[in-house]
């Protein structure tokens, strides 16, 4: 179906009398967009991030509409002026279609070869020649996690240097699912995810389906793990092989003491997610939690550690 995009700019001490009048006129499905509603969510929220797009800073600067939507057709035109004869102004217009919300943002996803052994493959497009990769097919959704990210990226580069075979890995913040898939791929026996999405999990499991992976070797679960004191004993009781952790640097300093019980004898722990500025501080927390670290690569203003467990006399 062709919709009408209706937007209406105002100013914040207005915005909700505008609601109002709106609702009264029998208006549903009001999209209220307000740069300072976006500025205290994410002053309040700080700890799962460490950078902002600056283009998408840009865009709310001065930020203050509602948007509704509209049938695109004679009735629809008749509404909106109906609605602007009341409220006394002209809104802007646009045509929309219901595919151009879902799929205008594929056009900028193609294969991606990442590090020396593996194709990301976005699932609606055609598998080109791989030369000798392993093809991970992936339909990210609204879930981070493309492989396109350096964070990403690095993360992936650095399991491609770690021996997975019959491994089990833990990805901490697994979103998309990538990084999990990804090992199952290169040869790990099993992938535990957890991330503080509820969505996550549906999209890991659709993502692992793609590649022809069960749940009998995938299991993703939504949980706070920072918080929730019965996974953190579950996950010491288990113990893993590889930790994968792509989230931000506070996360990672808060998750750095809990790891090095969660690992096994002289078991990986890979962590990106890193901004330029932070770095130091990770490091310090990765060392002090006794752990070593191997490596450290850079990808723009990112920084990701390959470190190694503690190894203990058994």
């Amino acid at each position: 179906m062709d919709w009408l995009e209706i937007t209406v700019n105002t100013v914040p001490e207005e915005i909700n009398s505008l609601s109002d009048r709106l609702e009264s006129l029998g208006v549903s499905g009001l999209i209220i967009e307000n740069e300072n509603d976006y500025n205290d969510f994410l002053e309040n929220n700080k700890k799962y991030w460490d950078y902002v797009d600056e283009k998408f800073q840009s865009s709310i600067k001065n930020l203050c509409r509602i948007k509704f939507y509209l049938e695109d057709s004679a009735n629809g035109e008749r509404e909106l002026r109906r609605i602007s004869d009341a409220l006394g102004i002209e809104p802007e217009c646009a045509h929309v279609r219901d595919e151009d919300w879902e799929n205008n943002w594929k056009e900028f996803y193609k294969p991606l070869p990442v590090g020396d052994r593996l194709l990301i493959v976005p699932q609606w497009e055609d598998a080109p020649p791989a030369d000798g990769r392993k093809i991970l097919r992936l339909d990210p959704g609204l879930i981070f996690g493309t492989g396109s990210h350096p964070t990403t990226k690095m993360c992936l580069k650095q399991l491609e240097g770690v021996d997975l075979e019959g491994k089990s890995v833990l990805d901490l913040g697994c979103g998309s699912g990538i990084l999990g898939i990804a090992s199952l791929i290169l040869g790990a026996k099993s992938v535990t995810g957890c991330d503080i999405d509820p969505k996550a999990p549906e999209v890991a499991y659709e993502n692992a389906a793609l590649n022809g992976i069960g749940r009998d070797r995938f299991t993703v679960t939504a949980c706070d793990v920072i918080s929730d004191r019965y996974t953190q004993k579950r996950y010491a009781e288990t113990g893993f092989d590889v930790i994968l952790a792509n989230i931000v640097a506070d996360v990672i300093i808060a998750l750095a003491p809990l790891v090095g019980g969660w690992l096994k004898n002289g078991g990986r722990f890979v962590c990106s997610g890193i901004i330029d500025g932070r770095e130091k501080e990770v490091e310090a927390a990765l060392k002090q939690s006794g752990l070593t670290i191997l490596n450290h690569l850079t990808d723009e203003d990112w920084h990701c550690y390959a470190c190694e467990a503690e190894r203990r006399c058994i």
